[in-house]
C-alpha cells in the first residue's frame, strides 16, 4: 500500500510594503518669514517620508527653485506667499508660508543748517547732527575733507585755513549708512562780501556799569541777522552791537553770530568773547607819601596829521620817531620839560597815567594844562578810565567827561574820520569821515618844511580817529582871511580859554570826575580813575593859521597839587 499526501504552498516571507506621502516641518510655526529687502533669506522646512522625493517653490505661478531648501531675496518691500510642494509615490504634501519684506533700518542722519556757508577765517562754525532713532546700535562720526574727526553730534569747526571746506556727518548701523554734507568756502575778511570786525576779544567792566561791544567795521545790510549768547544763556541780543551789564562779578563768554544770504551763499561769521566783571575799587590804589601830583607815564601818543606832526623845528621831533615806541618817548620828553605837545587835527590823543588812582571828590578832580588864551581855544574832549581789571594798562573803558556841548544837537558821538598818507612830500592830507564829507589838512609850505603831517610811526598807508566832535566856532573876523579868532567854549574841555573852568595862572582847565558818563551819555558812577585821554575835538581850519589842534603841556590831580 502506498501513501500519497497532496499540500498548497504559499510565501509567508514576502514583505508587504505601502509608500506615504511626504511630511513638511516648517521651522517656522506662524509660517511667517520676516527679512529686510534686498537682504537673503534661507527657508529650510525639515521632511518626513521624503526619501527619493522631488521639491518644487512657486510664487505666482513660478518656479523659485527645487531644493529642499529655498533662499529668497526681494527689493521691494510686501507681503509675497510661496508654496512648497513635495512629491513621491505616496503623494504630494503642500504648505503655503509668507515672506514680509520690511525695510531696511539704516539711520538718517541731518546737518542742521544750511548746506552752503561762506565763512571769514577765524571764524568759528558750531554744526550739530540729528539722527533718525532705529532698533539697530548706531555709529556716529564728523569729517572734514575726508578725514575723521569727531564722534560727538555737535562740533565746532574752525575755519583756519582759507579755501573749500566739505564737512561730512555719517550715521551707520548693521544696515547700511547714510551721510549729509555742508561745504564752506573760507575767505581772508577783507575778501568777504560782508564785514563784521572787532577790534578786540576780550572785555572788562564793573558791577552794574554797561559794556558796550561794539564792531569797528560792519557792513550796513538790512538782510543780516544777527545773534549774541552768553554762555549758558538763550539769545540775549539781535543788533550788531551787544550792550552787557550784570550784578555779578565774574568771567562771561559771549558768542555772537551774524549770518545773511548771498545768492545761494548763506553767509556767517562769528566771533568769541570773554567779558571779565570786577567788583568797583578791586584795584585801586590809594595815595602815599610819595605819591605825585602830576602824571608819571604816557601810554599811547596817536595825533591825527597836523602842522606840527613830524616838524622838526617848533614841533621838537628830530625824524627818529618811526615807531610807537619812539613816538611815546617823544611825548613823555615834550610833557617832561611841561611842553606842548600837539594832537593834531580831529581825533588826535594821548594818553597818560598817574603813580595812584585820583579819587572822585565830587569837586574838581583833574587838571589838563594847554596852551589857550583868549580867542585862540583849541578844545579837547577828556576821557577817562579805571584800571578795572588790574593790569596796569589802559586797556578798559573810556569814559568821557560832560561838558557844556554834550546835550547839544551839534555835537556827534562816534564820529569817525580817515586819513590818508599823502602820495609824495610837501602834500596836504586827504580825509574823509563817516557822513559822507571830505577834505584835506593843508600843507602850509610857508611855515614848515617837514615832507608830510602824517606821523611818521603809523605804518598803514590809512588810520580812523573816532571820537566825539564839537561844533566848530572858528571863523575870519577881519573878512579878507587875514585874522582868524577860535571862541571859547562854555566848560569841560582841555585847551579851552572858558571862563569856568580855566585858571589862568598855568592855563590848566578843571575836570570834575562826577562828570563822567557812558556810550549813551548817561552818567556813570566813578568812585576814581587812573587813566586820561585827551583828543582833538574839532575837524576845522582857521586860513593861513592851518587846523584846529589840541595842545597839552601837563597833567595833575587836583587833591595833590598845591
Amino acid at each position: 500500500m502506498s501513501l500519497v499526501v497532496v499540500s498548497s504552498s504559499c510565501d509567508i516571507d514576502e514583505d508587504i510594503t505601502t509608500t506615504l506621502p511626504p511630511k513638511i516641518i516648517l521651522d517656522n510655526e506662524t509660517g511667517i518669514y520676516t527679512v529686510k529687502q534686498g537682504r537673503e533669506i534661507v527657508i529650510a522646512p525639515d521632511y518626513e517620508f521624503a526619501e527619493g522625493a522631488t521639491y518644487s517653490w512657486t510664487m505666482n505661478g513660478e518656479v523659485l527653485g527645487s531644493s529642499p531648501s529655498l533662499k529668497f531675496m526681494q527689493e521691494e518691500v510686501g507681503k509675497y506667499f510661496v508654496t512648497i510642494a513635495v512629491s513621491n509615490e505616496g503623494g504630494v504634501s503642500k504648505e503655503e508660508i509668507r515672506v514680509d519684506v520690511v525695510e531696511l533700518e539704516i539711520p538718517t542722519v541731518s546737518i542742521v543748517g544750511e548746506k552752503k556757508l561762506m565763512v571769514a577765517a577765524g571764524t568759528e562754525v558750531k554744526f550739530n547732527a540729528t539722527i533718525r532713532e532705529t532698533s539697530l546700535a548706531t555709529k556716529f562720526s564728523w569729517s572734514i575733507n575726508g578725514s575723521k574727526v569727531s564722534e560727538e553730534l555737535a562740533h565746532t569747526f574752525k575755519a583756519d585755513i582759507i579755501g573749500n571746506h566739505t564737512i561730512i556727518a555719517t550715521a551707520s548701523n548693521d544696515d547700511g549708512s547714510h551721510s549729509d554734507t555742508v561745504n564752506i568756502e573760507v575767505l581772508d575778511a577783507k575778501d568777504m562780501p560782508f564785514v563784521w570786525q572787532f577790534d578786540r576779544t576780550s572785555y572788562h567792566s564793573v558791577v552794574g556799569r554797561k559794556l558796550l561791544i561794539k564792531p569797528s567795521k560792519v557792513s550796513e545790510d538790512s538782510q543780516v541777522q544777527y545773534y549774541w549768547q552768553i554762555a549758558g544763556n538763550d539769545a540775549t541780543s539781535s543788533d550788531k552791537q551787544f550792550v552787557f551789564t550784570t550784578h555779578k562779578a565774574g568771567v562771561y563768554p559771549i558768542l555772537a553770530t551774524a549770518t545773511t544770504l548771498k545768492g545761494e551763499n548763506r553767509i556767517t561769521i562769528s566771533h568769541s568773547f570773554t567779558v571779565t566783571i570786577y567788583e568797583e575799587d578791586k584795584f585801586y590804589r590809594a595815595k602815599s607819601s610819595l605819591s605825585k601830583a602830576d602824571w608819571n607815564k604816557v601810554y599811547e601818543y596817536t595825533p591825527a596829521p597836523g602842522q606840527f606832526i613830524n616838524e622838526l623845528k617848533t614841533g621838537g621831533f628830530d625824524g627818529s620817531q618811526t615807531t610807537m615806541k619812539a613816538a611815546i618817548a617823544y611825548a613823555e620828553g615834550r610833557l617832561n620839560s611841561a611842553n606842548w605837545v600837539s594832537l593834531g587835527g580831529f581825533g588826535g590823543y594821548v594818553v597818560v597815567g598817574f603813580d595812584h588812582s585820583i579819587d572822585n571828590s565830587g569837586s574838581y578832580d583833574l587838571g589838563v594844562i594847554g596852551n589857550a588864551f583868549d580867542d585862540s581855544s583849541e578844545p579837547g574832549v577828556v576821557w577817562v578810565m579805571q584800571d578795572e581789571n588790574g593790569n596796569g594798562l589802559p586797556d578798559d573803558t573810556w569814559y568821557e567827561l560832560a561838558g557844556s556841548e554834550s546835550d547839544k544837537s551839534e555835537t556827534i558821538r562816534n564820529y569817525a574820520v580817515t586819513y590818508y598818507r599823502p602820495s609824495s612830500t610837501g602834500m596836504p592830507v586827504q580825509w574823509t569821515d563817516n557822513m559822507g564829507n571830505n577834505g584835506e589838512i593843508d600843507y602850509l609850505s610857508q611855515f614848515h618844511t617837514q615832507d608830510y603831517y602824517y606821523p611818521l610811526w603809523i605804518e598803514k598807508d590809512s588810520y580812523t580817529l573816532v571820537g566825539t566832535r564839537l561844533e566848530a566856532r572858528n571863523y575870519d573876523k577881519s573878512g579878507n582871511g587875514s585874522y582868524w579868532v577860535q571862541p571859547s567854549y562854555d566848560w569841560g574841555y582841555a585847551d579851552n580859554f572858558s571862563s569856568s573852568d580855566f585858571k589862568s595862572s598855568n592855563k590848566a582847565n578843571l575836570f570834575k570826575i562826577s562828570n563822567a558818563v557812558d556810550f549813551e551819555g548817561k552818567k556813570v558812577e566813578l568812585s576814581h580813575i587812573d587813566f586820561v585821554k585827551i583828543q582833538s575835538a574839532v575837524n576845522s581850519k582857521s586860513g593861513w593859521l592851518g587846523e584846529l589842534s589840541t595842545e597839552v603841556c601837563g597833567f595833575y590831580d587836583c587833591s595833590l597839587k598845591k
